[in-house]
């Protein structure tokens, strides 16, 4: 397989991916407080939200890509 159409088929597949999720959620740790050797830290849930006219273009953007690396070289 070309280089060119591997990235075209992760372009699609994460254009996807972020159109079926709407976002990427990661967890963040906060330190809240620290009094000598004892600290205390809190975990934070929060959400990345990616916009569907961005996921569309990656989907579009891979599949150019596909049908451009795709065609014979002559």
């Amino acid at each position: 397989m070309r280089p060119g159409t591997i990235v075209g088929a992760l372009l699609v597949f994460v254009g996807v991916v972020a159109l079926s999720v709407g976002g990427f959620p990661f967890t963040s740790r906060e330190k809240v407080a620290d009094a000598g050797p004892v600290e205390v830290t809190t975990e934070r849930s929060r959400s990345v939200p990616v916009p569907s006219v961005l996921a569309g273009l990656a989907i579009l953007g891979g599949i150019v890509l596909i049908v451009a690396n795709s065609r014979k070289i002559r």
